[in-house]
Order: structure tokens, then sequence, then C-alpha cells
């Protein structure tokens, strides 16, 4: 099951985090069709959010045609975003792993090497775009 969490300093809003966090676990395999989401009473116990944003969280991710509210039994995943890909994560997550821990010895906190990942990330993409 997901277990969402919320970074205040991120500058987007509540109900996105959540929602990427969930489009997140369809493409890692975390979630799969037929997985039950946690209820919005347990995600406002865990990430002290208000009920609404949960529900409107939720809302999205179904018209997107990604989960299904089925009443008095819970939220469902109905599709997947895993692609081909899937198998591929391993060996680049290990990659990724590898990278974090020297720029950890380089001396870069969590804020630097999110920041050096990001500007790298977007100058990948406008370049190949």
């Amino acid at each position: 099951m997901i277990e969402f969490h919320l970074d205040a300093r991120s500058g987007v809003a509540p109900y996105m985090q959540l929602i990427r966090q969930v489009r997140h676990a369809l493409r890692l395999g975390v979630l799969n069709e037929g997985d039950k989401l946690p209820t919005v009473k347990e995600v406002v116990a865990r990430v002290a959010i208000n009920p609404n944003t949960v529900s409107k969280a939720y809302r999205e991710l179904e018209y997107e045609g990604l989960v299904t509210a089925r009443p008095g039994l819970g939220t469902f995943v109905t599709r997947t975003l895993v692609g081909d890909s899937l198998s591929k994560h391993e060996p680049l997550r290990q990659g990724l792993a590898r990278w974090l821990t020297e720029a950890r010895e380089a001396g870069l906190d969590d804020e630097s090497i999110e920041a050096l990942f990001l500007s790298s990330f977007r100058a990948f993409s406008e370049a190949r775009a």
C-alpha cells in the first residue's frame, strides 16, 4: 500500500502532491490494478491534511481513469502506468544510488543534491526537445 507524505516547502499544492505520488507508484509498479488506496480517513490521520484535499486528489485520479471509488468499499486502482521499461528500473536505481553516494561524499546536502539533479534533468530534457 502507498504511504503518502507532504512537503510543505515544495510549492506544490497538497492535492497535487498526492496525485503525483499515486502516478509515481503506478509507474514504478508499487500500485497495481485492483489495489486499494488508503481511505481518506487514513490519509488524514497520517499526514495531517484536510479530508477535502484528499477527496479532491482522489476525484482527479478518478477523472483520469486511474482509480475508481466503490461506495462503502474504498478507492481502487483501475489501471497502471507501468511501461515496458520496468525491468530496467533496478540497474538504473543502483546507478542513481551510487551517484547520490558520490554527491553526499562531495559534501552536498539534500537540498543541493535535489537542485543539482533537477537542473541537470531540465537541461537534459531541453536538449532533447
